[in-house]
């Protein structure tokens, strides 16, 4: 296989913080790789130095010639100036600035200068392309061109990259968390696009299902060693339990050999002879071997939740809207101690409104909501809280408390609090801004649970958190005692934790689902399944007997042929006039759509038409 990449002894530092030191890996064409590390341990400065953003201290890497790289980051660089379309399309590639040139003359209603568009979009066959180009728009929702960078949110910003980088249709594609902002639909889609895609992947992603579905092979960076697994994450999982049980066990039994030869050292005259310097020399490497067991800082989230009554949190007839969007209509609910529930929903159906009106920061229109006395909140929003850059990262905690109430008599220092976060003594006094964008997000979560909730409520918890920091978190919220609420689009992690979903379906409407969202899906699925066979139901061919076989149509089956073919011409002529409209470049993006599904109407009923047709003509012949 041709390979696309080659790092050899890769090092990266900033300031007194090492990244990674030495590491050396490769990436084949065709290869769907995951990256995967602890947060700060350099993923995104490692994508960064690969796509030429950054600059390894020391080192080679080594690229294959005239290979398209697309890279999509964390936080994606935008002109906040630019247009939607010109963001899209601000590329070198001729075929993407003829389909932008062709999209701005649409715009602008203008045809001089049409002829010689229509004329580069045929030299360069970017009709198709274009299709293309629309239906990623279309899935990723984006659909207002004329609209600012500027006014868009982080999440758009996100999508908007995601589509720039997929419209240029790279050899090697390298995503950042790709399914951050993403719904589930959106995400269900990418995974399918970048599972047929043909192109090599390199990705980082927290979602297990994602990373499961679409990657062939993960590498772990762990204490600057790089570990390869041919395989998905089930089979990493696997297969890393394995490494570092051999690593362990390796490394104990040298322990037990050491003490037996430092033991010798400590005797061992000053004058060495060949066979001693031998055995010193061993001394040596028995001794690194015994140093290279695993250590896994572990994060050990055992703290206490305060005590919750036995009243809770009751919901009657509430409702709300905004204008004419309707977020709850005649919504009642009452929480249980213990209950963990799912929200999924589209963007935009009210799932954020509704933790608002839970924690009483919007007030519902109408409707009555009662809160338990006992009740504590625990709210981690998707946003994060607005902390001071320059400030130290125990300065955060201090501001909080000087001491944490972990439970049974068990209380820690702010400084303590920390370490047990996994952040070293020697780190909690430098500033916010050095920490990675997963790192913020676990002090964060810290900020949140030292205040002891009894009814944690989570907007998108697991963005930019490490897949082994959402272990640990799993297994916290799986003991939790009181009520927990999370909205996520991390399909592993709502299998895991939760136990019913509310669905919001929009126009105010929330389907209380009994299940996790695997279960959710699948049901969905089946009523789709069951849809479109109601809609279409299955033709199934019987024989005829051979003693009844008709050797003449009567003479409404003859008025039934003739309309057959009157139908069959129409229907073909409409299949031309459609796929002429959508090459001819003309259409709007919704115009678009349209027409595709309707062509795919049209083939269905000719499909129809046609098999009805044969049937009776056996009967004429």
């Amino acid at each position: 296989m041709i390979s696309y990449l080659q790092i050899e002894n890769f090092s990266k530092s900033y300031g007194d913080k090492v990244l990674f030191t030495d590491i050396n890996f490769g990436i084949l064409q065709g290869q769907k790789i995951a990256l995967i590390a602890k947060n700060g341990t350099g993923k995104t400065s490692l994508l960064n130095i690969i796509a030429g953003k950054d600059s390894q201290d020391s080192g080679d890497m080594t690229f294959k010639k005239d290979i398209k790289l697309g890279y999509l980051e964390q936080i994606p660089e935008m002109d906040d100036n630019n247009t939607v379309i010109n963001e899209l399309f601000n590329s070198s590639d001729p075929v993407l600035s003829v389909i932008r040139d062709y999209e701005r003359m649409l715009e602008s209603g203008k045809e001089d200068g049409m002829t010689e568009i229509l004329e580069k979009m045929d030299l360069y066959k970017a009709w198709d392309y274009e299709v293309k180009v629309k239906q990623i728009l279309y899935k990723l929702k984006i659909t207002d061109f004329d609209q600012l960078i500027s006014q868009l949110s982080g999440g758009q910003k996100k999508r908007i990259g995601l589509a720039k980088v997929l419209i240029t249709d790279p050899d090697f594609l390298m995503l950042d968390e790709p399914t951050n902002h993403l719904d589930l639909e959106m995400i269900e889609w990418l995974e399918e696009y970048l599972k047929k895609s043909k192109g090599t992947l390199l990705m980082v992603t927290h979602d297990r299902y994602f990373l499961d579905r679409v990657c062939n092979e993960i590498i772990e960076m762990d204490a600057n060693n790089i570990h390869s697994y041919k395989g998905n994450y089930t089979y990493y999982l696997e297969k890393r339990e394995e490494r570092i049980n051999i690593q362990n066990a390796e490394a104990n039994k040298a322990k037990s050999l050491l003490k037996t030869e430092q033991e010798w050292m400590r005797r061992m005259p000053q004058a060495r002879g060949t066979k001693a310097k031998s055995r010193v020399d061993a001394f040596y490497e028995i001794k690194d071997k015994a140093s290279t067991g695993y250590k896994e800082s572990k994060l050990d989230l055992d703290i206490k939740s305060s005590r919750l009554g036995t009243k809770i949190l009751e919901f009657e007839h509430l409702n709300k809207r905004f204008g004419d969007l309707k977020i709850l209509e005649d919504f009642s609910y009452k929480f249980q101690r213990g209950e963990k529930i799912g929200i999924i929903g589209k963007n935009g159906t009210g799932k954020s409104t509704f933790l608002n009106i839970i924690t009483q920061n919007i007030e519902a229109d109408s409707g009555n909501i009662e809160i338990g006395e006992t009740v504590v909140y625990g709210y981690y929003k998707q946003d994060g809280i607005k902390i001071n850059e320059d400030q130290k990262i125990i300065e955060v905690i201090k501001e909080i408390s000087e001491s944490i109430d972990l439970g049974n008599g068990r209380e820690m220092s702010a400084s303590q609090f920390l370490e047990y976060f996994l952040f070293p003594t020697k780190t909690q006094y430098n500033q916010v801004s050095k920490l990675s964008g997963g790192e913020k997000r676990r002090l964060y979560l810290m900020t949140i649970l030292m205040k002891n909730p009894n009814f944690l409520i989570l907007d998108e918890p697991t963005n930019d958190l490490d897949i082994m920091t959402l272990n640990v978190l799993e297994d916290y919220l799986l003991h939790f005692k009181g009520c927990l609420i999370i909205v996520s689009h991390d399909r592993y992690f709502m299998d895991r934790v939760v136990e019913h979903l509310f669905v919001f379906e929009g126009e105010g409407e929330i389907r209380n689902f009994t299940g996790n969202y695997t279960i959710y899906r699948e049901a969905q699925l089946a009523e789709e399944l069951k849809l479109k066979q109601i809609e279409k139901p299955v033709k199934v061919k019987k024989e005829k007997p051979k003693q009844t076989i008709k050797n003449k149509m009567t003479f409404n089956e003859k008025r039934e042929f003739e309309q057959l073919e009157k139908d069959m011409e129409s229907l073909n002529e409409e299949k031309a006039a459609i796929e002429v409209a959508m090459s001819s470049g003309s259409l709007s993006n919704d115009d678009l759509m349209t027409k595709s599904a309707r062509i795919q109407e049209v083939m269905d009923l000719l499909d129809e038409k046609e098999m009805r047709w044969l049937e009776l003509s056996e009967i004429g012949n």
